[in-house]
């Protein structure tokens, strides 16, 4: 066995250990029953957003109302009373929908169902948004309340926002169960530590004088009047307390069973404790005489106020400024469970690209994980972590979503006309109805300073979710239709045209390679280019001991355009074939080395485009020669499903004259399985199908184990056809980038060849 066999030989099938250090082992598909959660992990994980919205939520309000003067402030008291009543009201309404959906009670999916799916994409795409936005807003928040208590921090605002974004992704990576460990405990110890100052502070207004709070560096109080207009913008502010409570309804299939009777009793405990602890807040922010400043949130000065340095109690002002830091830090992980899994329905609906909805190795939908952190740090960093800005950007897409899942219960509710549908009815239309004006309220009086963002990105992301289903439909129909007519075609030929660039081990490899699957004819051609050696032509014949004349093409118009041309004067059909076999011979098996053979990529690249043409790489690394040639070949054939890509692909296979051909699927689960082998035993073509596992719903691993069995013999090499969708532009982007992790996971593996069938969807 080579020194190359060997050294692949000893490349661990698992993931790079680094990985595993963060993200944790691999979790089986079957896991995912473990993973559910029960009302303790479930509340942190789910309403840690709307129960941190406490300590910035009665600012916002008082900032709006600072442009009235410091009198104007006490309006923020009311101003709280009539947010913690909508709160009220959309907790009630949400846990009527979530008894109702049991899978998942969001917005996009009750307004699907019951309105259409125009308002759907309009709830999706608003919810998307907020999604991110609270990601931004809440680590925004919790990095100010960490440097209200350390002021030196000040400067570093963003670099510390964009740090704890990184280390709430990576947690989540890690699974929901573990994510709900995490952030468990600071959750809870926020919830006491809130509800001790605020039962301190209320206790001591009761019953002796209030407490003065001090405010450094406060913002300029304006002079202007306390009108209707100002009142309603700073009810708008301060509606971002209800931020978050969407989440629930969107996981509820992550909840233990009964799954829809836990998530309404956790929404039940998540609207008693917020609104508890917002009043609490609000009530000793304007008795206190707080104030908004630019460097000490309204938080710190009532803790600090409440908890005075030097008393006996003064410690409890950390253990307040600590846990608020934490818990707004956290309160980003409701994102972090809500959009990746409103991702996973679009994507299963075919309005986003496919990707979402795959699985990770953790049974997380991390794909959605790596989007969402990374708008959001796109937004902490254009906006420089200011909540003040950030925070103009907020609540409209939330209660846009609000409006529409309750509008959508009430329709739900007419057409079931079950038990007490008239009240639940009148619920839910209450809902929607103040959510509704709530909605209307923040657009007008916030239209001017950043909510025209999200009101132009929310129908902008609608015509873009259209124009990737209208794509997805096309594609579906077009390769299921084809599926039939491909297993119908006449018996296919295969015309083998091997390139010759130089003569060294990667040529001997892939000669020897061509002759194998050439029963139809092999074709060598030679392109020269400025580095061509003139003798390679008699050089190439002696060398090869009576391989075909090496044919001189016209490199004029660049390699590519030569080898196509001959591509194109070859008499072809529905059912013909050529395969472009192209040696490459690398420095070392490196992704370095690969990238430094930039015209190869480009030429395969080329080739894909031309229907009919099938391109085989084959690689070799200088200085790395088999001890022994393989002395038989197999060809496996990578199938998904019964379509016309891999249909096409099996038929390829059928012209190459080898004995040992068969079609193989890795199932992520055995409900996969069993479909793919009844379908196939009915529709697909005649060659044997074997099914292997991928419980961990990555294709390389088991690929590997299963190359690596046939090849374990020395004698063994392995031609592996895969089908590859060929689209242009951005439609690229919606395909799963399998083919790509392919080529590279296997270039390199010894007596393994990987040959690329494209299927045209070009247009």
């Amino acid at each position: 066995m080579s020194a190359l066999r060997e050294r692949q030989r000893e490349i661990p099938l698992e993931p790079r250990r680094l990985r595993r250090v963060l993200v944790g082992r691999p979790m089986r598909t079957h896991e995912a029953e473990d993973e559910l959660l029960p009302i303790p992990l479930a509340l942190p994980i789910f309403a840690a957003d709307a129960i941190s919205s406490v300590a910035y939520a009665t600012e916002a309000a008082m900032v709006v109302l600072l442009a009235a003067g410091l009198s104007a402030l006490h309006v923020a008291l009311p101003i709280s009373v009539a947010v913690a009543a909508l709160m009220a009201i959309v907790v009630t309404s949400y846990r009527q929908t979530v008894r109702a959906y049991e899978v998942s009670g969001g917005a996009y999916v009750v307004a699907r169902e019951n309105l259409g799916t125009l308002p759907s994409l309009v709830a999706a795409a608003a919810l998307l948004v907020d999604y991110v936005l609270t990601v931004a807003v809440s680590v925004a928040s919790g990095v100010l309340a960490i440097t209200s208590a350390v002021p030196s921090l000040n400067s570093y605002n963003t670099e510390l926002s964009l740090l704890a974004v990184v280390l709430i992704t990576v947690v989540n990576l890690r699974g929901v169960r573990e994510s709900g460990l995490a952030f468990a405990l600071p959750t809870y110890l926020f919830i006491v530590s809130m509800l001790v100052m605020v039962g301190v502070g209320v206790t001591r207004c009761a019953t002796s004088a209030c407490t003065i709070a001090h405010t450094p560096n406060p913002l300029p109080a304006g002079v202007g009047t306390l009108t209707l207009f100002l009142v309603l913008k700073a009810f708008a502010s301060g509606a971002s307390a209800l931020t978050g409570v969407e989440a629930i309804a969107n996981g509820v299939n992550a909840f233990k069973h009964p799954q829809a009777k836990n998530a309404s009793r956790t929404l039940g405990v998540l609207g008693v404790v917020a609104i508890t602890m917002f009043l609490g807040v609000s009530y000793l922010a304007v008795h206190l005489h707080a104030r908004p400043s630019s460097t000490d949130s309204v938080v710190s000065q009532v803790a600090r106020a409440v908890f005075p340095a030097g008393s006996l109690g003064g410690w409890m002002y950390w253990v307040v400024q600590v846990f608020t830091f934490a818990v707004l830090i956290l309160a980003a992980n409701t994102s972090f469970q809500g959009f990746p899994r409103l991702s996973a329905l679009l994507a299963h609906d075919r309005f986003i690209a496919r990707q979402f909805e795959n699985l990770g190795d953790r049974l997380v939908y991390s794909n959605g994980v790596g989007v969402l952190a990374g708008a959001a740090c796109l937004l902490i960093w254009i906006y420089h972590a200011n909540v003040n800005n950030l925070i103009h950007l907020y609540v409209v897409g939330v209660f846009t979503a609000f409006t529409l899942s309750q509008a959508g219960m009430v329709r739900y509710w007419q057409r079931r006309h079950g038990p007490g549908w008239k009240w639940r009815a009148l619920i839910n239309g209450t809902g929607a109805i103040a959510t509704f004006v709530v909605m209307v309220v923040v657009v007008i009086t916030k239209f001017t300073e950043g909510a025209w963002l999200v009101i132009i990105a929310v129908p902008t992301m609608v015509a873009g979710f259209y124009g990737v289903r209208r794509h997805y439909r096309r594609v579906a129909r077009r390769l299921e239709a084809g599926a039939a007519a491909v297993v119908a075609a006449p018996p296919a030929r295969n015309t083998t045209l091997l390139l010759v660039e130089s003569l060294d081990e990667a040529s001997d490899k892939a000669l020897s390679f061509a002759r194998r699957i050439s029963p139809d004819g092999l074709r060598a051609v030679h392109v020269p280019t400025s580095a061509t050696d003139p003798g390679i032509r008699p050089r190439w014949f002696a060398r090869s001991g009576g391989a075909p004349l090496l044919e001189q093409l016209d490199g004029s118009d660049g390699v590519s355009e030569a080898v196509l041309e001959q591509v194109w004067r070859l008499p072809r059909g529905e059912s013909d074939f050529v395969t472009v076999v192209v040696p490459e011979l690398f420095s070392n098996n490196s992704l370095f080395a690969q990238a430094s053979r930039p015209r190869e990529f480009a030429l395969k690249l080329r080739l894909l485009t031309e229907p009919g043409l099938v391109v085989a790489d084959v690689p070799a690394v200088r200085g790395e020669e088999e001890a022994t040639s393989p002395k038989r070949l197999v060809a496996r054939v990578l199938v998904s499903g019964i379509n016309a890509a891999s249909m096409r692909a099996v038929n390829y296979a059928t012209t190459l004259g080898v004995d040992d051909t068969r079609a193989v699927h890795f199932a992520f689960s055995a409900d996969d399985a069993s479909v793919l082998r009844s379908e196939w035993r009915s529709q697909g073509p005649r060659i044997p199908l074997e099914v292997d596992d991928a419980p961990y719903r990555d294709l390389g691993a088991p690929l590997l184990r299963y190359l690596r069995t046939l090849t374990a013999d020395g004698e063994t090499e392995v031609l592996v056809i895969m089908p590859e969708l060929v689209t242009r532009g951005w439609r690229r982007l919606l395909h799963n980038q399998r083919a790509l992790y392919l080529k590279r996971l296997l270039l390199f593996e010894p007596d393994v060849v990987l040959a690329s069938v494209p299927y045209q969807l070009l247009r």
